[in-house]
């Protein structure tokens, strides 16, 4: 064999081993962050209903987003269609891939948000979602209320840390996309 042939299967022996060093990396430490303990609702607070459309809360959500990465740029962007679905960018090897995850929302009983992966595509690539997520909770700044859950393929939104001017909170108590039927509670805390 001449030093052309044996330089080229060296050279492709190492791209190899890199790619599979960088996916065992990813691959490994997908643990998620244990939810936080629902918290019981004051029978004595004031409690206001609104209802909202998709575009209305597709909006605010974003609009959060926004005010917590503090004029960075926008690490992912929500829209509330048929289900809800984050756009955001991932750089590999150099190449900036678009990421797009698809959720279903589910309201827990503290009234807070689960988004339950359901699908997601990343440029051409073919990578388990619980390695996206890992990848967007390890590389993306995301605002604190929102958690990346790598391993349960899900994001949770911690509706009561969302900073609310006063002591208010939001709490969802109906978040029905196919009727475009959106209910947050405002939790007036009685003094």
């Amino acid at each position: 064999m001449n030093r052309w042939k044996i330089g080229f299967f060296v050279l492709a022996g190492i791209i190899a081993a890199a790619i599979a060093a960088v996916i065992v990396l990813i691959g490994s430490s997908a643990e998620s962050e244990p939810l936080p303990k629902m918290k019981a609702a004051d029978p004595s607070d004031h409690v206001l209903t609104v209802t909202a459309t998709k575009e209305d809360f597709e909006g605010i959500a974003n609009t959060y987003i926004q005010k917590a990465v503090k004029g960075e740029p926008l690490p992912v962007t929500m829209e509330v269609g048929e289900d809800v679905v984050l756009f955001s960018e991932m750089t590999v090897f150099s190449y900036t891939l678009p990421v797009i995850m698809h959720f279903d929302p589910i309201v827990r009983e503290d009234g807070n948000l689960i988004l339950k992966q359901s699908s997601m595509e990343i440029g051409q690539l073919n990578i388990p979602p619980s390695t996206v997520l890992k990848i967007l909770r390890d590389s993306v700044k995301l605002p604190p209320w929102m958690i990346v859950r790598p391993k349960e393929e899900e994001l949770f939104i911690d509706l009561s840390e969302i900073p609310v001017s006063g002591d208010l909170q939001v709490k969802a108590k109906t978040f029905n996309l196919a009727d475009d039927e959106i209910i947050l509670e405002i939790i007036v805390p009685k003094e």
